[in-house]
C-alpha cells in the first residue's frame, strides 16, 4: 500500500488510521477495476477496497452457470486492455471472470479484499474524505480509517438484491430464492417454479429451467420489449449503435421495432405488452433494458413457458394473480434485480439521490465535489463504466500531475489523520 511512510504493508493491520497517497475506490467489480486501470496509466497510486474475497463477486458469486454477456464483446470490454482475440463474440461468463482476473493481474491491481464500508464522510476541515471499514480475515477481527483526497464510489448499480414485498410470501412452504443464488435448473426438474420478473435474467432462468425439464411460469406484471438478439446475423445492439450515429433516437426505435415485429411476431398475444415508449429511449429516461431474446420466446409460444400476470398474493403452495386466478407452484424465484447500496455509508446528499444514483443524468454524471467521483451508475452497462472509468482518472490525473511537477505534496500542511473513536 502507498502511504506517505506512515505504515507499510507488514504493519497495515496494527494501525487504525491511514492516510492514502492517492484516491480510495471503493469496489474491485468491472467498474472499479476500470478506474484502477486508467488510474496507473496516469501514474497515479490508489488504495482500492473490496468487501468480497475476490474480485467481481457479482460475477463469480451471484450469476447462473449458462450466463453468457448478451452483448458483443467489443461493448463489454473495459479500457486499455482488449478481450483475447479468439474469445467468441459473446463470451462464457467463466471467460468473462478470467478476462477481469488478467485484466487486474495485467495493471497489477490487488485490492484489499474482506473490508467492507461502514461509512464515507468529507471531512471539511481537512479537506480529505474519511472511510470507515470493517476488515473480517479469519478469526482477524479488524476497524481502520482511511483518510484520502479523492474517493471513487464504484459499488454500482447491482450491489444489493431487490426483494420486493409480495403479500404472504413468507407464508409459503416452498423453496423461495432470489436470482443470484440461481444456479442451474437442474435442483427443479419436474417442479412448477414461478420467476418473478421478466427482464434479462427472468426470460433466460425460465429458458434454463425448460431445458431441465420444469414447470416455469413468469410474471409479467408491466410492460416489456423484448428484441431478438440478432438480426441479419448481426447483434441487434449493434445494429441500434450504428444506426444512432446517423438517425434520431426515436426513429431507431421504430426501425429495430418493425424488425422485431417481423422476426419475432406479435408477443402481446402471449402477455408480453411493449411500452409505449421505445426500447432504447425507455433505457435512456428509466433505465429499463429491453429483453434480448435467446430463446425464451419460443418456449413461450409453445406453451412450455407460461406468462402470468402480476401476483396479488402468495398462500402456502400456490399464488393468487392479479387477474383472479390461481396457479399451484413448488417453487419460487424472484429474478426481480439489484439495487445500489451507496446511501447505506456514503454521508453525502448533494451528488447522489436516495435510490443511489447520481443526480446529474448521463454523461455528467461522474463527478460531484470535494474530490467525490462515481462509476458504474450510467445504465448504459460497461460501456458506460469505462467511459466514466477514464474521465475520472484523467481528472485526477491532470491534478497529480501538476502538483507532482511542481514539487507539492497531494496532503496539504494542515493535514493529518485523526481517529474520531
Amino acid at each position: 500500500m502507498d502511504v506517505f511512510g506512515v505504515c507499510n504493508q507488514e504493519d497495515f493491520s496494527s494501525r487504525r488510521c491511514i492516510l492514502v497517497n492517492g484516491p480510495v475506490i471503493i469496489g474491485a467489480g468491472p467498474s472499479g477495476l476500470a478506474v484502477g486501470a486508467c488510474l496507473r496509466e496516469q501514474g497515479v497510486p490508489f488504495v482500492m477496497l473490496e468487501r468480497a474475497d475476490c474480485i467481481a463477486s457479482l460475477w463469480q458469486k451471484r450469476t447462473y452457470d449458462r450466463l453468457k454477456l448478451h452483448l458483443p464483446k467489443q461493448f463489454c470490454q473495459l479500457p486499455k486492455l482488449p478481450f483475447p482475440e479468439e474469445y467468441p463474440e459473446y463470451p462464457t461468463k467463466k471467460q468473462f471472470i478470467d478476462y477481469l482476473e488478467s485484466y487486474a493481474k495485467h495493471f497489477d491491481i490487488k485490492p484489499n479484499f474482506n473490508e467492507c464500508v461502514q461509512s464515507a464522510k468529507y471531512d471539511e476541515t481537512f479537506e480529505l474524505w474519511r472511510v470507515k471499514t470493517v476488515s473480517t480475515t479469519g478469526a482477524v477481527h479488524s476497524e481502520v480509517e482511511y483518510a484520502c483526497r479523492w474517493l471513487v464510489v464504484a459499488t454500482g448499480e447491482n450491489a444489493e438484491c431487490s426483494v420486493p414485498d409480495i403479500e404472504g410470501l413468507d407464508a409459503f412452504n416452498g423453496k423461495v430464492m432470489h436470482a443470484s443464488e440461481y444456479k442451474s435448473g437442474e435442483v427443479f426438474r419436474g417442479k412448477r417454479v414461478l420467476v418473478v420478473g421478466c427482464g434479462n435474467s427472468g426470460m433466460e432462468l425460465s429458458l434454463d429451467l425448460c431445458n431441465h425439464k420444469a414447470v416455469p411460469s413468469v410474471v409479467c406484471r408491466s410492460s416489456v420489449h423484448v428484441l431478438p438478439m440478432e438480426v441479419f446475423r448481426k447483434s441487434t445492439f449493434e445494429l441500434a449503435v450504428f444506426l444512432m450515429k446517423w438517425l434520431p433516437l426515436w426513429l431507431v426505435d421504430k426501425l429495430l421495432l418493425i424488425l422485431a415485429w417481423l422476426i419475432l411476431g406479435n408477443i402481446e398475444k402471449y402477455g408480453l405488452k411493449r411500452p409505449a415508449m421505445g426500447p432504447f429511449e425507455l433505457k435512456n429516461a428509466k433505465g429499463k433494458t429491453p429483453v434480448l431474446d435467446i430463446g425464451a420466446l419460443s418456449k413461450i409460444k409453445s406453451g412450455d413457458i407460461k406468462v402470468v400476470p402480476g401476483i396479488k398474493r402468495f398462500s402456502c403452495d400456490s399464488v393468487e394473480l392479479i387477474n383472479g386466478k390461481k396457479l399451484e407452484i413448488d417453487s419460487v424465484v424472484l429474478a426481480t434485480g439489484y439495487r445500489s447500496n451507496v446511501p447505506s455509508w456514503l454521508q453525502e446528499s448533494e451528488f447522489f439521490n436516495e435510490n443511489g444514483f447520481p443526480k446529474t443524468p448521463f454523461p455528467n454524471g461522474w463527478k460531484g465535489k470535494g474530490g467525490l467521483y462515481a462509476v458504474g451508475f450510467t445504465r448504459r452497462g460497461l460501456s458506460g463504466a469505462s467511459s466514466d472509468a477514464a474521465r475520472i482518472a484523467q481528472d485526477i490525473g491532470e491534478v497529480w500531475k501538476y502538483e507532482t511537477k511542481h514539487k507539492k505534496q497531494t496532503i496539504p500542511r494542515h493535514r493529518r489523520c485523526i481517529s474520531t473513536c
